[in-house]
């Protein structure tokens, strides 16, 4: 499964293999002049402080190699001349190292971020393509931690991780070679001691995987809670129940604190482990290096000081080595559950050849049945609604109202029977053409955190300034637009905030009048309103009805008293349908529903 996921990130990166390429290229020479330090530092703190003649013959192969190579720079100059010309090609090594060093670094964090971001746009494209029942299903603050943190995570395995991987191997490989250019017993030795501090950073690495995980899904549950919570705002202060959350908040924050404390206790002990066992290493190397018989050579002080660099150099990247694992296992389950969405079917995708969708003469509901889960939401349903004319769909509450109406803009497909668009089954049809014959205004008005204007132009973008003013004014929006800040420029705030329901309506209604489509769908787009917002909301929605196929959805009934047809819905069965004077003949459900809404009214006069 992790080489599947790790193969699959690698995919995603391939457009940035030229900057990962370019990015190993630096490290590496980076890494090689790290190494030549060390090779400048012994001739020039011989020069500056120990033998006379910087180069005289030397008792270890690094000094003989590092004499041939610089002899053409200082070769015959006095201590002070050649100390200084040492101290110049230092410099130069150094600045150009960290120049590679930093060079590397750039590209390893445009190779990151480029993927993050073409992770992230994948997944958010492949989420709004998913079965909308997958949100019902999915708590927000999940999706919106899967989205940002674990994808954030999930560039650690293609660049940070791999880019310091080969880092380190290169590091370690060119310290192993200088070390065993100067004495390849003491190189042994040191070798030695690297598996203990594998050993001992490893049992805690075991235990920071483990605690690094658990605060991952405290801090998902966490972002899930807030998101939640805050989305009900009103529920919690309509119940007084301010302080029951911030006592709830306060725990789960608790447990929180305890998840970063734990892995940051283990995190943080790394390095003084590390401190003190590069203290050992250094005591160990001091006192072999002073016994020839154990080193294998006579080592002059400059010389040792170098071995000692080198090996203490190389202790850092054996660490990273150990980390890597847990580096890699962190980042890989980030990335399941990143790709645990991806492989989810897309339920909103159309295949290839489908017809571009037109609307002349009707839609049909041919023996359509539709369920959730085992039980049917709707159950062969069958009738017709001719181009022009006006559907209302009423019944007690779970009847499947909603539901049929989310079957005409293919937001569910039905389990049995089809929907056809003039004789065309809608399955045969794409789905983008079918939705832009259709204008949308539910109870629940969706208003984005943008302008006014960017709202009413949401279905046309490219409208201007003129059609979202007729728009507006045709749904009696116009003249509290104008009453804002900055008018149609105005930012609504997240969720419309800012807008009463009537005035989040009159925008939803601005929106489909400015579409100008064909077929429009009301799923009670006037309850819950008060009085005065109901009269502009309706005055309206007579407007946006006018000439237009009309499917509506409506709790009040005298909403719907001139509709051509009216289907009385009734656990997912059409139990009667007529126009509104053949339904209360009929002394049925439809007179019952009637009679509950009037007459208490009436007995009152």
């Amino acid at each position: 499964m992790q080489r599947s996921v790790a193969f699959r990130l690698l995919e995603v990166a391939r457009p940035h293999h030229q900057a990962l390429l370019l990015g190993f290229v630096a490290t590496f020479f980076a890494s090689l002049l790290d190494g030549a330090t060390i090779v400048v530092l012994i001739p020039l703190l011989e020069s500056l402080f120990g033998t006379a003649g910087s180069l005289a013959a030397s008792s270890t192969t690094l000094e003989t190699v590092t004499n041939r190579l610089l002899a053409p720079l200082v070769g015959g100059l006095g201590p002070r001349a050649a100390g200084a010309r040492l101290v110049v090609l230092l410099l130069v090594i150094l600045v150009l190292k960290n120049g590679l060093t930093f060079a590397a670094n750039q590209l390893s964090v445009a190779v990151q971020e480029g993927l993050v971001r073409d992770l992230r746009v994948r997944l958010y494209r492949h989420l709004l393509r998913l079965d909308l029942g997958f949100f019902q299903r999915t708590k927000q603050g999940e999706l919106i931690s899967g989205l940002m943190a674990d994808v954030d995570q999930s560039k650690q395995v293609v660049s940070a991780a791999l880019a310091a991987f080969f880092q380190n191997l290169v590091l370690i490989a060119g310290s192993l070679w200088v070390l065993a250019l100067i004495s390849w017993r003491l190189t042994l030795i040191t070798l030695a001691c690297a598996p203990v501090l594998v050993l001992g950073v490893g049992q805690l690495l075991v235990r920071l995987r483990r605690h690094a995980r658990e605060w991952a899904e405290e801090r998902g549950q966490l972002t899930s809670t807030v998101s939640e919570r805050l989305a009900a705002i009103r529920l919690i202060r309509g119940y007084g129940a301010e302080e029951h959350e911030v006592a709830s908040f306060a725990d789960q924050s608790a447990r929180y604190r305890k998840r970063v404390i734990r892995t940051q206790r283990y995190s943080s002990l790394s390095h003084p482990v590390t401190e003190v066992f590069g203290g050992l290493v250094i005591i160990l190397i001091i006192w072999a290096a002073s016994n020839p018989a154990i080193s294998g050579v006579v080592l002059g002080p400059a010389v040792t000081i170098g071995f000692l660099a080198v090996a203490l150099k190389m202790m850092a990247p054996i660490k990273s080595l150990a980390q890597f694992p847990t580096n890699l296992s962190l980042a890989m389950a980030s990335a399941e559950r990143v790709f645990k969405w991806l492989d989810l079917e897309a339920a909103d995708v159309d295949p290839p050849g489908l017809a571009k969708a037109a609307f002349e003469r009707s839609i049909e509901f041919r023996r359509v049945t539709f369920s959730y889960g085992d039980e049917p939401i709707l159950a062969d349903v069958s009738f017709t609604v001719p181009r022009g004319s006006i559907t209302a769909v009423v019944g007690p509450s779970g009847a499947g109202k909603t539901t049929l109406l989310e079957l005409v803009p293919r937001f569910h497909d039905p389990a049995a029977g089809e929907i056809l668009l003039d004789g065309v089954p809608l399955t045969q049809l794409t789905r983008t053409s079918l939705r832009t014959l259709i204008g949308l205004v539910g109870q629940d008005t969706v208003v984005l955190n943008d302008t006014v204007h960017a709202n009413i132009a949401y279905g046309r973008p490219e409208a201007s300034r003129a059609e979202v003013l007729t728009a507006a004014r045709a749904a009696n929006a116009a003249e509290f637009i104008e009453r804002l800040p900055q008018g149609f420029d105005t930012v609504l705030g997240e969720r419309g905030t800012r807008l009463s329901g009537g005035q989040r309506q009159r925008i939803a209604i601005a929106r489909a009048l400015l579409r100008d489509p064909p077929i429009l769908i009301l799923d009670e787009a006037t309850s819950a309103l008060d009085t005065e917002s109901e009269r502009l909301v309706q005055e309206a929605i007579d407007r946006l009805m006018a000439d237009r196929t009309v499917l509506v959805v409506a709790h009040r009934l005298a909403t719907v008293q001139h509709a051509d047809e009216i289907l009385v819905l009734d656990q997912g069965i059409i139990a009667e349908r007529g126009d509104h004077s053949t339904l209360l003949a009929n002394n049925g459900l439809y007179r019952r529903l009637y009679d509950m809404q009037f007459r208490p009214a009436v007995e009152g006069e």
